[in-house]
């Protein structure tokens, strides 16, 4: 299997998404961490980062809701290569009506193998890495002969 070098620069394209029961644990988090995010291009689904940009003062590009797209937006955006990072602190204990957008989501920042945190944690433990602040080469198995493989077997 080929793999792809996928080069991100020292200023990142982070991803913020939040579900409502995770807004304001996101929203206290992007404010303690605000002068590290202040340095990075920030996206967001639309509560969410409106959110953020009234709570921080931050500029944030914001996409639609997650349940009306804005998860597929995001996701749309690594696969094109727009987004370097994914914060999502999901809801593990609420149901949520869009949850196979969200299933994607997780998918593609997995298959394009981009850092993701879901809580405040793993947020916590990737911003504050020395590697934000630096280039970064990711490698990106090419799943092309995998999924021309499976087209052959059927």
């Amino acid at each position: 299997m080929d793999i792809l070098r996928v080069k991100s620069k020292p200023v990142k394209h982070i991803a913020l998404v939040a579900h409502d029961g995770m807004k304001q644990d996101l929203l206290e988090w992007a404010t303690y961490n605000k002068g590290t995010l202040r340095k990075h291009a920030l996206y967001a689904t639309g509560t969410t980062g409106k959110l953020v940009m009234e709570h921080t003062g931050l500029l944030v590009t914001r996409f639609h809701s997650g349940p009306v797209g804005g998860d597929q937006q995001i996701g749309a955006r690594i696969v094109e290569g727009a987004i370097d990072f994914l914060i999502f602190f999901w809801d593990p204990l609420m149901p949520q009506p869009h949850d196979p957008d969200v299933k994607a989501l997780l998918r593609v920042a997995v298959l394009y193998n981009i850092p993701t945190a879901s809580n405040r944690s793993s947020a916590d433990f990737l911003i504050s890495s020395p590697l934000m602040d630096s280039e970064y080469v990711r490698l990106v198995p090419d799943y092309m002969d995998r999924i021309h493989l499976a087209e052959d077997e059927s």
